[in-house]
């Protein structure tokens, strides 16, 4: 498990809020391995350490579950079984889990590719907080190439049918996909373009391309902040590698830091 802050790791496991464990801490009532300690910011890792409080064990928090799926075509991007027309969700393409998990971030019914499947609320609601602005990037397959006023369009922002403008975006022509694309068999003639968004709204990349005259006719998720598609094929998932899950929280710190956006729409496709 990573090195998490002491206060953080005290109030995961349930001794109080992170202020209090704080105070707890100053007051000369933590031992790390047998130390006492008082400074704050100290970073632990609690599967190793032997924390104790008032010198009882710290019971470590129960370790929290993260997944990343190629989501097909034509499953809906949910986990709470078959829906009430009896279309597949990704629940029948996971295996046996203990505990609830739950996606970050939308992918509606006709998109595919990256799915964030975890357990871990705080992280998914950092991921997915409009304040935090972060990245996520989509392949987006159009009829034919839209022409530089519609891409400076996209770029800029466009009025959904609510109404709603759309913040800037990054949007490009491509030549290619990334090689480490595992692209599912499906429509690939046309002109590919990748589309940074740093919000979202339900389906907002399929009316952003509609509202400047080309329909999307497929549209991949590549990655989300750092965490990307690459090693796997469409249906499969994976557990996150520790190296992942450390990227993920090194971006959220990194956004907690330097955020200073208003507060959008949540984010997702």
């Amino acid at each position: 498990m990573a090195e998490e802050r002491l206060q953080k790791v005290m109030a995961a496991a349930g001794i109080g809020s992170r202020r209090t464990c704080e105070k707890i801490i100053a007051a000369g009532r933590v031992k790390i391995d047998g130390r006492t300690v008082t400074e704050m910011g100290i970073k632990v890792d609690p599967e190793r350490a032997q924390i104790t409080v008032n010198g009882r064990p710290l019971k470590a928090p129960t370790p929290k579950t993260y997944i990343k799926m190629y989501k097909p075509r034509h499953i809906l991007g949910d986990v709470g079984g078959n829906d009430e027309f009896g279309r597949a969700t990704v629940l029948s393409l996971l295996p046996r889990q203990s505990g609830r998990l739950f996606p970050v971030g939308r992918l509606d019914l006709n998109s595919e590719g990256l799915l964030l499947l975890t357990d871990d609320g705080e992280l998914a609601n950092h991921l997915t907080h409009p304040r935090y602005e972060h990245p996520k990037t989509y392949y987006v397959l159009l009829e034919k190439h839209p022409g530089q006023a519609a891409l400076n369009q996209l770029t800029s922002g466009v009025t959904l049918p609510d109404g709603y403008k759309t913040a800037r975006a990054r949007v490009s022509v491509v030549e290619r996909l990334p090689d480490q694309l595992q692209l599912a068999p499906g429509p690939k003639a046309g002109c590919w373009l990748e589309i940074v968004l740093k919000e979202g709204k339900k389906r907002q990349i399929r009316h952003m391309t509609a509202a400047v005259g080309f329909p999307t006719l497929r549209l991949v998720r590549w990655s989300i902040g750092p965490l990307t598609l690459a090693g796997l094929k469409e249906g499969e998932s994976a557990p996150l590698t520790r190296r992942e899950v450390g990227g993920l929280r090194q971006s959220v710190q990194e956004k907690r830091r330097t955020s200073k956006a208003p507060d959008r729409r949540k984010s997702g496709e």
